[in-house]
């Protein structure tokens, strides 16, 4: 696709590269959405810790599934991904920090991951195991905080879990798609990780269009009833479809941008694209918030922290390592 082709679309900028998220809209379809490209953030996250294979396919995806959700709020907070489960990977955490900044960890068991990978058992469903999944919208101590929760049973990924989050919290007919793969760059050693993202969303003018908007304008809490004699709309049937012939090679393909995969999917019914949003690896963590953490302990607990003469203290988040004089508090 040429650049004046892209120009037929309102593209009159640069096509954005990794790291960012760009909002589109369907009008002739009543959808909006944004999609997600993660590179040298995602790869920054994942590598620091060393995570088997599976485990990093699996915190790549609720990273890319956070800033899905986290770059759309418009106010000064954070979004949290969380699951609690007893599968081999028994913690995600993945923090989105208004309006840009991402910071994730996971915790799981290395022994049972090896084995299931030796058994062809290390699926994102297989790894999660069964529990809860949780959504939290933060929006500063002054503020109520939302949040949704979805039970997991052992048999869905993120993007199913997803589309049950949205049904449930927000009654927004929703789509999403989810992809993290490895790369070799030239002239760059060994492989890097890099992720796509699609959101989708059906917001027509009438009826839906009064609901919450993304998370953060509603009640987390209530859940929905599915309306038995509820017809999807032929528009949004279509646009759906559209969306699920996108291949997960087209969605981590660093070499294809956010404009021409949404171009090569819409542009026959029209889309339009709006400025993408930065994206960036970032840990809120700090030396004078961990000092406080440790003053808030009591003096027996902090004297339980000391070995070999000091309180260390090391960020689960970015692996800063923080020291400190026990005789200073």
């Amino acid at each position: 696709m040429t650049p004046s082709t892209l120009e037929q679309f309102g593209l009159n900028r640069p096509e954005s590269g990794d790291d960012v998220a760009v909002p589109f809209a369907l009008e002739t379809f009543d959808s909006r959405g944004r999609v997600v490209r993660l590179g040298d953030a995602l790869d920054t996250i994942i590598s620091r810790h060393g995570y088997p294979e599976p485990v990093a396919r699996l915190l790549g995806e609720a990273i890319t599934l956070a800033a899905l959700i986290g770059s759309s709020l418009k106010f000064e907070g954070r979004f949290i991904l969380q699951s609690r489960t007893d599968g081999p990977v028994s913690l995600l955490v993945v923090d989105f920090d208004t309006p840009d900044g991402l910071r994730a960890y996971a915790r799981y068991d290395a022994d049972v991951i090896a084995e299931a990978v030796r058994n062809g058992k290390a699926s994102p469903a297989e790894l999660l195991g069964k529990g809860i999944l949780a959504l939290t919208v933060d929006q500063g101590v002054h503020m109520d905080r939302y949040q949704g929760i979805v039970a997991l049973e052992g048999h869905e990924g993120l993007e199913e879990v997803a589309h049950t989050y949205f049904q449930q919290s927000e009654q927004i007919p929703t789509r999403v798609r989810l992809a993290v793969a490895e790369y070799s760059e030239r002239g760059r050693p060994g492989s890097r990780w890099r992720a796509g993202g699609v959101l989708l969303q059906h917001l027509p003018e009438t009826g839906i269009s009064h609901m919450p908007d993304l998370p953060g304008d509603g009640d987390f809490e209530n859940e929905a009833t599915a309306d038995p004699d509820f017809v999807e709309d032929d528009g949004w049937t279509e646009a759906k479809a559209l969306l699920d012939t996108l291949t997960d090679a087209e969605l981590a393909d660093p070499d294809l941008s956010s404009e021409r995969l949404l171009f090569r999917l819409y542009h026959e019914a029209g889309v339009r694209v709006f400025e993408p949003q930065p994206l960036v690896e970032r840990c809120t963590c700090s030396a004078e918030r961990v000092e406080q953490m440790i003053h808030d302990f009591s003096p027996e607990d902090r004297t339980d922290m000391v070995v070999d003469g000091e309180i260390e203290v090391v960020c689960e988040f970015c692996s800063t390592h923080y020291h400190f004089n026990p005789n200073q508090f």
